[in-house]
């Protein structure tokens, strides 16, 4: 086993990694855990902490193991946390999709050779020629053909089907219909008006069960580019929620018809009312949430999907943050599609933390003075949800989950309450606060981010940057001011909207550090920042921090200056990174 890791920079001494037996090679193949006495902590700080490890087995211990190389997981690279129980996608319709499953204007039409090979590979796999991954999914299949008929029935003449796609069609639609079954015939042509041949399939389909029922009439309308109501929205999700693994037709068939919904009512553009009901539904799954006694309470909405190159510090600035009496609630998954990138949950796994908390185990944290701030997992706040990962692969594209997933409020607080999400996409920057609105906080921040995170960064605008709104363009509302306005809903509130530079307020420009979908690196970077290392992960996270407590409301954040050189202190002093490691700690010992 002595070749089993090599270390690019060892930290065996300081950071333990035990491997006690050859199945976890399998299921999260590294276990890390971190000891914190006195002595341990001060060596594990006292050195700069490179976390990059390499997983290199040699080809005999893969073949002694029984092992896959396929099967190997690096801990430190964010795609290593996709679960191996997923099934893949097939990658040719996968690309397919990535072109078509979007909206009016960034659809880009498949060419003829294109769409030739995307419906001969639908072709092969409905007669059953493809096995394991390269088998189309039924999710696949749903939101393919739910794509092609938006676009046929509402989308503008430029991104309709070229001409390729109709000689495609053309030839190969005749051939699919004696082999796709009936949800997905629906699905390509649920009118009858767009294939000609079998055209009388799609209108007279109504699913197999009672509740596909109301999916199939909801996704009639969402087809030919309508919208629903929020109470239509919500019966939908709570009808087919949480979607059961299964190896049963039913089943099989409620991934057609969701996927076509869900990717449907994205391409379409939600309205506020369906995106509520998407940040609503499940609000009750679990019970009413917990209340922490704690004076101000932040939830951070950071994109589920991580990021893939550049740092994010969220988690960093939650630390930083709680030592201050600003307690934050981390949210998200520990591996989603599309992107497949870093997120808060792997680098809390990685570090030793328990990322398996409850709603109330999360209280807990938030209300320990030692720690003050918790990470929540949909898994855990949200199963029915969190059900839908592996279909969301399926899909390609966002669906409005991707959207409204990110203002929750799993638990609430006796004090004020804010929310702060990231975009990147022009246009999400109102629903996102309407959302946030509608959950009733103080107050709230959308952030334009790097790779459409919530995190502002220091670096220089690029002269080039012309189209859409720039990085750490900042829009929100907070409702203690003597600026006011008074919305539809009776609160007061002062909104604003604001392009952060951060040389004005004293930083340097630099670029922000890459990270490259490493995990290690990602937390090398947090950690030697909350060491007081100077440099841009430092000024990322002091931005991040002075800039949240002024833009929304905080005590003691009224002057922007003030702010930073608090979020300064509480790294300087080494309370930030204390907090982190109680946290790792504390997280054990939870009942």
């Amino acid at each position: 086993m002595n070749s089993l890791l090599n270390f690019e920079r060892s930290v065996s001494s300081v950071l333990p990694i035990h491997i006690t037996d050859p199945r976890y090679l399998t299921h999260r193949q590294i276990h890390t855990s971190l000891q914190f006495s006195p002595k341990e902590r001060n060596r594990w700080i006292g050195r700069k902490i490179g976390l990059t490890v390499k997983a290199a087995m040699d080809s005999a211990i893969i073949d002694q193991l029984g092992l896959k190389e396929s099967d190997i997981i690096n801990p430190s690279i964010s795609s290593s946390y996709r679960s191996s129980k997923l099934r893949k996608p097939n990658q040719t319709v996968l690309e397919a999709q990535a072109r078509v499953c979007t909206g009016p204007t960034q659809t880009k039409p498949l060419s003829e050779e294109q769409a030739f090979k995307v419906l001969d590979t639908i072709l092969q796999s409905a007669r059953g020629e493809l096995k394991g991954e390269e088998e189309v999914s039924k999710a696949q299949l749903g939101a393919f053909f739910a794509a092609m008929t938006i676009r046929a029935n509402v989308f503008p003449e430029s991104t309709q089907w070229s001409e390729g796609e109709r000689r495609a069609m053309n030839t190969f639609w005749p051939l699919l219909i004696r082999a796709l079954p009936p949800d997905v015939i629906f699905i390509a042509d649920p009118e009858g008006s767009i294939m000609g041949v079998g055209g009388s399939i799609g209108p007279h389909y109504g699913g197999n069960d009672t509740r596909e029922m109301r999916l199939v009439g909801a996704l009639r309308e969402v087809l030919a580019g309508g919208h629903l109501g929020y109470e239509e929205v919500q019966g939908v999700l709570r009808d087919v929620l949480p979607l059961k693994v299964e190896d049963n037709k039913a089943s099989r068939v409620i991934e057609s018809l969701l996927s076509a919904f869900l990717i449907g009512q994205r391409m379409n553009r939600e309205t506020d009312r369906e995106l509520k009901a998407y940040c609503l539904a499940f609000d009750d799954e679990l019970g009413p949430p917990p209340v922490a006694d704690v004076k101000s309470l932040t939830h951070y909405g950071e994109p589920y999907d991580g990021n893939t190159r550049f740092f994010r510090s969220t988690l960093f600035v939650a630390a930083v943050r709680s030592c201050y009496g600003e307690s934050c609630l981390l949210h998200g998954v520990e591996w989603m599609s599309p992107k497949g990138g870093v997120t808060e949950e792997q680098m809390l796994k990685f570090m030793g933390a328990n990322p398996n908390l409850s709603v109330l185990q999360a209280k807990e944290l938030l209300e320990d003075e030692e720690v003050g701030f918790a990470y929540v997992s949909q898994r855990e706040a949200r199963p029915s949800l969190y059900s839908l990962i592996g279909l969301r692969e399926h899909i390609k594209k966002r669906p409005p989950l991707a959207t409204s997933e990110k203002v929750q409020q799993f638990v609430g607080a006796r004090g004020r309450e804010a929310i702060v999400s990231g975009f990147y996409h022009e246009g999400y920057e109102e629903p996102l606060l309407m959302l946030m609105k509608r959950r009733g906080v103080h107050s709230g921040l959308v952030v334009k981010g790097e790779e459409g995170a919530l995190s502002m960064t220091t670096r220089l605008r690029s002269a080039q940057v012309s189209k859409g709104l720039p990085v750490n363009y900042c829009s929100g509302f907070r409702s203690r001011s003597l600026e006011s306005t008074f919305e539809g809903d009776g609160v007061s509130r002062q909104n604003f909207n604001l392009e952060v530079n951060a040389s004005d307020y004293g930083f340097e420009p630099t670029d922000t550090p890459r990270t490259d979908r490493s995990v290690s690196k990602n937390i090398g970077l947090g950690l030697a920042a909350l060491h007081g290392e100077k440099g841009p992960a430092y000024d990322r996270i002091v931005l991040n921090a002075g800039m949240v407590d002024h833009l929304t409301g905080c005590e003691g954040a009224e002057d922007v200056s003030m702010a930073m050189d608090r979020a300064r202190e509480a790294i300087d002093s080494g309370k930030a990174l204390k907090k982190l490691l109680n946290y790792i700690k504390v997280s054990h010992k939870l009942k």
